[in-house]
């Protein structure tokens, strides 16, 4: 009831943010996001995967893209994710303007170690990966748990931290996030005739539109034929992964205090009926943020940003375009 009235409240920014996207996103919306393979950058698909160590942990990375765009976008990745679950239409729209860093956090895939059960220890390993790379300054793109581990990173290093992208995320006690939501539950516990077909509702609304655009997502996600992503092991990551959510989310008192300390410039970004992380948690961060804008896609679920590749893409461009500090 809450994230209804909460909505339908909100209901003027999602028309205005919704118009506002529709002439930039029409392709996606009519098409539902017909970028499949043809077109699409290759770096993703090319680019090698690298490894380099910091305190003990061996990381594993990719690195591609302009690298006289400005200083590197680093990518952190979602709840069970590895390098390979990066939508190459994102990354690789990107890496033609900016230098584009994704990785796999410690325990995860390709990287050493253990899995960590808090988030501040997640942001600790991710920083760790960034400096081991010599950089002394980076953007930041958290997706999901990412956006969590994101937040953290520009708390502890505010100096590190040069702009934010918050997608599909939310704050410390978020409405929702002590646990996993009922829908959430539902979505993955629900059998699957094809393993990935799980995204399908994880990330995109049932709307017809919404899951052809999952499906070009899918294929996408095909893209990179040679030298993929170690799978990862969901029976070790999963469980500590979902205790670094709930310890995020769990309730503490003026939860949203913390992020009057975040004084970077953010993009928050998400779907109107987001059932991972509600969409009543991107609300919360542009109203606590002091410095924050907010996109919201109409008939979008939790990968908005893969529905709306494009037009995310131009986005965050545009964000993070020309405004080096």
């Amino acid at each position: 009831m809450l994230r209804r009235n909460f909505l339908a409240a909100a209901g003027t920014l999602i028309a205005a943010t919704a118009a506002s996207t529709a002439n930039a996103s029409a392709a996606t919306v009519q098409g539902t996001g017909t970028t499949m393979t043809a077109g699409l950058n290759r770096l993703p698909m090319t680019a090698p995967t690298q490894f380099v160590e910091a305190d003990g942990i061996r990381f594993a990375y990719r690195r591609f893209g302009n690298k006289n765009g400005g200083v590197p976008l680093v990518f952190l990745m979602h709840f069970l994710g590895n390098m390979d679950n990066w939508d190459p239409a994102i990354t690789g729209g990107i890496a033609r303007d900016r230098e584009v860093i994704i990785f796999d956090n410690t325990g995860i895939a390709g990287t050493s170690g253990e899995v960590p059960v808090t988030i501040d220890e997640m942001a600790r390993d991710a920083t760790s990966f960034i400096t081991a790379l010599g950089l002394t300054r980076v953007d930041l793109l958290g997706f999901s748990m990412g956006g969590l581990i994101a937040q953290q990173i520009a708390l502890d290093h505010p100096e590190l931290v040069r702009r934010l992208v918050l997608a599909g995320t939310g704050p410390r006690s978020g409405e929702g996030m002590t646990t996993q939501t009922p829908e959430s539950r539902a979505v993955f516990g629900k059998k699957y005739a094809h393993p990935d077909d799980l995204w399908l509702g994880v990330f995109f609304t049932p709307s017809e539109a919404s899951q052809k655009a999952g499906q070009a997502f899918l294929k996408r996600m095909e893209a990179r034929q040679k030298n993929r992503d170690v799978e990862v092991d969901e029976k070790k990551v999963a469980p500590a992964q979902l205790a670094a959510i709930a310890t995020w989310g769990a309730s503490k008192p003026d939860p949203y205090a913390y992020l009057k300390q975040i004084k970077q410039p953010v993009l928050v970004v998400n779907g109107d009926n987001d059932i991972i992380i509600l969409t009543i948690n991107s609300f919360i961060l542009k109203k606590n943020l002091p410095n924050a804008e907010l996109i919201i896609y109409p008939d979008a679920n939790h990968g908005s940003l893969f529905q709306y590749s494009d037009s995310f893409v131009k986005s965050v461009l545009s964000f993070l375009k020309d405004r080096d500090a």
